[in-house]
């Protein structure tokens, strides 16, 4: 059996869901200088409330509080119940050291000492 709402019944609940996906997420963006909450994230996107996400395109930083994660090329997708999705066409996660150009072995030495005993 399938339910009917009518359209002020389902903006009323959509706005409840996204309040309480807001209070659950500690997840946000930083985008040209702006803050905006992410509601939810997947694989390959992640979702802002329409109703204060700007139509971002392009480099943005993803947090998880103060953990820095990811540095993401994104695009907007859709709109859909109250949510403004983007899609990743990059997401590199940010790491602290620079990346190797080597295969460093397992059992290689941290440093080494030379023959005048520095």
């Amino acid at each position: 059996m399938e339910t009917i709402l009518s359209k002020e019944i389902q903006l009323g609940l959509d706005k409840v869901r996204l309040a309480g996906l807001k209070k659950l997420s500690r997840l946000r963006i930083k985008a040209d200088g702006a803050q905006h909450e992410v509601l939810r994230m997947w694989k390959t996107g992640f979702a802002l409330d329409a109703g204060q996400a700007p139509h971002l395109r392009g480099l943005v930083d993803i947090y998880d509080g103060t953990n820095h994660m990811f540095q993401c090329l994104i695009v907007a997708s859709d709109e859909e119940a109250g949510e403004m999705r983007f899609e990743f066409k990059r997401a590199t996660p940010v790491t602290d050291a620079a990346p190797l150009d080597f295969v460093r072995a397992e059992n290689a030495p941290v440093a080494l000492i030379g023959s005048d005993g520095y």
